[in-house]
């Protein structure tokens, strides 16, 4: 009786656990239903409901996570469907040690500057003081690869997707075409 007490007390205060949490998320509204959130781990979806003991979460491979709110309350979360739905995009690429660094600049940059989906994100003054478009940075020295990092605006997470994957191509075959070797540290996810 004494070990079914104690198994009832340990399972009742994980429940309680779950359901002040989900108490909290209803109250404070870090995200709603249909919101696109990230939480600390890895874990990214569209929010299919909330209930007091858990959130049920619609990944981009259509498959459901249930999330223990008291999960959800310990851990950092991103909540892509803020006030401004913009994204800064970072795109890394690594290029061998030979290949020449300006080059590989200016392709990504191109390659950047002529999507639809980039949008304008500097002030006039960043604009008067010539702010690139879309910033080029060397970022890492791997072992085996000069890590250049690209930072290009979208209107929308969605759109942020499209722009990676077509740049990703784009600057491939440009770097083939013009003799800019990738590293073996090359494409990252995003982070």
């Amino acid at each position: 009786a004494g070990v079914v007490a104690v198994i009832a007390g340990i399972a009742s205060q994980e429940a309680l656990g779950n359901i002040v949490s989900g108490l909290f998320i209803v109250s404070f509204k870090p995200f709603r239903i249909g919101d696109i959130i990230q939480i600390e781990g890895g874990m990214t979806g569209t929010v299919t409901d909330i209930t007091l003991r858990h959130t049920v979460i619609q990944n981009f491979e259509n498959q459901m996570i249930v999330v223990p709110n008291s999960v959800i309350n310990k851990e950092k979360l991103i909540n892509y469907k803020s006030v401004d739905k913009r994204i800064c995009e970072r795109l890394e690429i690594g290029i061998s040690y030979d290949s020449d660094i300006d080059l590989a600049r200016k392709i990504m940059t191109e390659e950047a500057e002529k999507h639809p989906l980039l949008i304008e994100k500097r002030t006039l003054k960043e604009i008067k003081d010539k702010v690139p478009k879309v910033p080029v940075k060397v970022v890492r020295l791997d072992s085996s690869a000069v890590i250049l990092r690209l930072y290009a605006w979208t209107a929308n997470p969605d759109d942020g997707w499209i722009l990676r994957f077509d740049l990703l191509e784009s600057i491939k075959k440009r770097f083939d075409k013009e003799g800019v070797e990738i590293g073996r540290a090359s494409c990252r996810e995003r982070v």
